[in-house]
């Protein structure tokens, strides 16, 4: 008996809960764009969701449900992560070889007008994160998703993050870098850093010296900041993310989220091994009003004037 919707997707949102640890807010937006489909297919196509029906359904389908979305109002970047959830689901039940059918995937969604630079929201860091973990070949998930975890939770530019050697592993609760102008800083390492890493050392299908290359190609050669870059542009196509949500921006973001959440100036300089205060203003693009709040609230003569 085929199975229906509501049970396929209660299915797919456990899976990502359990296996990638999808935040609430990610299993909150995923399951109300999927639920929304199912909904829209269920009026269009007037017949109950199951597996063949989904089985069926056809790019003009996947087009018809984005024209209902955006008439509902939805602008483009809403319509590509609704997309995104859309793609996930197949992903799934392609995987799980309950059906097989490419329509999502063969449907163009609204471009996003370029923006000035930002960082990603913490929603949209943590959805990257989560989604670099969709890839077929269970080596290379978890180096995406060690990668990006590292740049994010570390503040790391990318060429740092590539630096790593596989004697670096594990990871320590601090780690030394080697940043620009060839100065050392040292950074500490969350637990869900060093655990991603962990992982990802222990599935290498490729043996290599403590002193080589700990983030490897697909072919095992030393991973190339070019293919770090077309890992985000896959990623925030997936998610319907702006141009600018490349590897650095998981930089900003590191900096942005920790300054937005009280943290202390000074120390967010040194943690991203910046020579100034005007280089930390800019890169997180915080308001120069707050940013001075925090400024005269971290140094002495600033809370004397």
């Amino acid at each position: 008996m085929a199975r229906g919707g509501e049970d396929l997707k209660r299915d797919w949102l456990s899976m990502l809960a359990h296996e990638r640890r999808a935040s609430s807010n990610t299993l909150r937006a995923y399951g109300d764009d999927l639920s929304r489909f199912l909904g829209f297919l269920h009026i269009h196509l007037g017949s109950a969701i199951t597996e063949r029906t989904l089985a069926k359904v056809a790019p003009a389908d996947i087009r018809a449900f984005i024209t209902d979305r955006r008439s509902d109002g939805l602008g483009a970047r809403g319509v590509q992560r609704a997309i995104a959830a859309v793609r996930s689901f197949y992903r799934w039940l392609a995987r799980e070889n309950i059906l097989d059918n490419p329509a999502p995937r063969a449907v163009r969604t609204p471009r996003v007008k370029r923006g000035l630079p930002r960082p990603l929201s913490e929603t949209d860091t943590a959805r990257t994160l989560e989604e670099a973990g969709e890839h077929d070949i269970a080596w290379l998930a978890a180096r995406d998703v060690a990668l990006l975890t590292l740049l994010y939770g570390a503040g790391l530019r990318i060429s740092e993050g590539l630096s790593l050697k596989r004697g670096d592993v594990p990871l320590g609760r601090t780690l030394t870098i080697l940043g620009k102008g060839s100065k050392e800083r040292s950074v500490p390492i969350l637990p869900a850093v060093s655990e991603a890493i962990a992982d990802y050392a222990a599935k290498i299908p490729f043996t290599g010296a403590r002193d080589t290359a700990l983030f490897l190609s697909r072919r095992g050669k030393p991973m190339s900041p070019r293919e770090a870059q077309a890992l985000m542009q896959k990623l925030r196509g997936r998610l319907g993310l702006s141009e600018k949500a490349t590897p650095h921006a998981l930089r900003h973001s590191f900096a942005t989220h920790l300054l937005a959440n009280g943290g202390d100036l000074r120390s967010v300089q040194e943690l991203l091994g910046h020579a100034s205060l005007s280089t930390t203003q800019t890169y997180t693009e915080v308001e120069t009003s707050k940013l001075m709040d925090i400024y005269k609230n971290a140094h002495p003569r600033g809370r004397a004037a």
